[in-house]
C-alpha cells in the first residue's frame, strides 16, 4: 500500500497524467449521427458483459466502447455486422491494454450466447479484416484516453483523513476508501451506457465520478482544494456531468427499491405456504447490486415529464465562490448532443458520409441538488 501511494504521488504518475490530458485534447470528434444509435446501448452492454466474462480491465472495456462509438459515428453498419465490429473493438482494446494471456481467443468468442443466437460464426480471416479496417479508420492510433485511464489517479487522493462524514470525523479511513472506489467504479460504468457522456472530456467524466461518489457518501467538503488542484476542474464546470450521474444513480436506486418491493410482496403471499424463497425471488436478489440494496428511497429529485421542464441550478455558495473556473479547455462543451434514430442498413457502407438527423434532445432537470446535501441514505459508516 505504501509503495502504491508513493507511485501515485510520484513525478512519473504526474507526467503520465499530463500526457493523457494533452492527448485528450486531440481526440476525434463525436457527432452522434449513427443510424444505429438506438442500438448503441445494447452493444455497449454486450462489450461490458464479454469483458467481465474474460475479466478484462476497465481501461480495455472503455476503450472498446469508445472505438465502437467512433466507428458507428462514421459508417452505416448492419445489425449483424455490428456484432462483429463490437467484438473486434473489444479484441483490439484488449490487445492494447491487457497482457497477451488475457486476450479472448476466437473459440471463446464463438461460444458466446449472443453469437449462437444470431447464428454468427467468427473466422480468423473476418476478424483480421475487421481489425485492419478499424486500425485504418483510427490511423493506427489506439492511444485514446478514456475516463478509465484517469480514475485511478484521481482516486489516489479522493479520500483524506481530514475529510468529514456527515460533519463527523471518519472512524475508518480504509473502509471509506473502499466504498469510494466501489462507487467511482459504479459511476464509471454508468458513463458507458449513455453516449451523451462523450460530449465531456474523459478526464472530466472521471473527475465527476469522484465528485458524485463523495456526494453519495456525504463527505465534506464536497470538492476539496486538493482535488481541484489535481484535476484542474472547478466545481462549476463539473456540475452538468455530476447531475447526469446522480440522475442515473437515482433511477437505479428506485428500480432496486421497486424490485425489492415486488420481492417483499411476493414473499408476503407465500409466507404461509413455504418459508423458502422462490427461484424468482432469488433471481431478483441476485440482480440487485449490493451497493444499491442498502439505500432507502429518500432521493429528492423530481423526474422530468414529457414536457420541457424549467432548469435551475441550486449550488452551494461556498463552492461557487471558492473555485473559480480555470484551466478548463474551452472546446469542451457540456451541452447534450441530439439523439438520432435511423433505419438499419442492409450492408456496411464505408464511403458515404452521414448527415446529422434532427431529433429529440436529452433533457435533464437542473434542480437536482449537488451542493453537498444529497439526501440518499448511505449506511456505510458508523460514528
Amino acid at each position: 500500500m505504501e509503495l502504491e501511494a508513493q507511485w501515485w504521488t510520484g513525478q512519473l504518475a504526474a507526467d503520465i497524467h499530463q500526457a493523457l490530458r494533452y492527448k485528450e485534447l486531440k481526440l476525434p470528434s463525436y457527432k452522434g449521427q449513427s443510424p444505429q444509435l438506438h442500438l448503441r446501448r445494447y452493444f455497449a452492454d454486450l462489450i461490458a458483459i464479454v469483458s467481465n466474462r474474460f475479466r478484462l480491465c476497465p481501461a480495455a472495456r472503455h476503450l472498446a466502447v469508445y472505438l465502437l462509438d467512433l466507428f458507428m459515428d462514421r459508417y452505416d453498419i448492419s445489425v449483424q455486422q455490428l456484432h462483429v465490429v463490437a467484438l473486434s473493438c473489444l479484441l483490439l482494446a484488449s490487445k492494447f491494454e491487457e497482457k497477451e494471456d488475457s486476450v479472448p481467443k476466437l473459440e471463446q468468442l464463438n461460444s458466446l450466447g449472443c453469437m449462437t443466437n444470431m447464428n454468427l460464426v467468427l473466422t480468423k480471416q473476418n476478424l483480421l479484416h475487421m481489425e485492419l479496417l478499424l486500425l485504418e479508420t483510427f490511423q493506427w492510433n489506439l492511444c485514446l484516453p478514456t475516463a478509465a485511464h484517469f480514475i485511478d489517479y484521481y482516486l489516489s487522493i479522493a479520500v483524506h483523513e481530514t475529510d468529514l462524514h456527515d460533519g463527523w470525523p471518519m472512524v475508518c479511513l480504509e473502509k471509506t476508501k473502499l466504498y469510494m472506489a466501489k462507487y467511482a467504479d459504479y459511476f464509471l460504468e454508468v458513463s458507458l451506457q449513455d453516449h451523451a457522456f462523450l460530449n465531456y472530456a474523459p478526464s472530466l467524466v472521471a473527475t465527476a465520478c469522484v465528485a458524485s461518489s463523495r456526494i453519495i457518501l456525504r463527505l465534506s467538503p464536497t470538492w476539496p482544494t486538493r482535488l481541484h488542484h489535481l484535476t484542474a476542474y472547478s466545481w462549476d464546470f463539473l456540475v452538468p456531468c455530476i447531475e447526469r450521474l446522480l440522475i442515473a444513480h437515482d433511477n437505479d436506486v428506485k428500480e432496486a427499491n421497486k424490485q425489492k418491493g415486488q420481492h417483499a410482496q411476493s414473499a408476503q403471499h407465500t409466507v404461509f405456504q413455504s418459508p423458502a424463497p422462490t427461484p424468482q425471488q432469488a433471481s431478483v436478489q441476485q440482480h440487485i447490486p449490493q451497493y444499491l440494496q442498502a439505500h432507502q428511497p429518500s432521493l429528492h429529485y423530481h423526474h422530468q415529464t414529457s414536457e420541457q421542464q424549467n432548469c435551475q441550478q441550486i449550488l452551494s455558495a461556498n463552492h461557487t465562490a471558492s473555485y473559480p473556473l480555470q484551466t478548463c479547455p474551452a472546446a469542451l462543451q457540456s451541452s447534450v448532443q441530439a439523439r438520432g434514430h435511423g433505419q438499419t442498413g442492409a450492408a456496411m457502407s464505408l464511403a458515404v458520409p452521414l448527415e446529422v438527423k434532427p431529433c429529440i434532445s436529452v433533457s435533464y432537470n437542473r434542480s437536482y441538488q449537488v451542493n453537498g446535501r444529497y439526501s440518499c441514505v448511505t449506511p456505510c459508516f458508523e460514528r
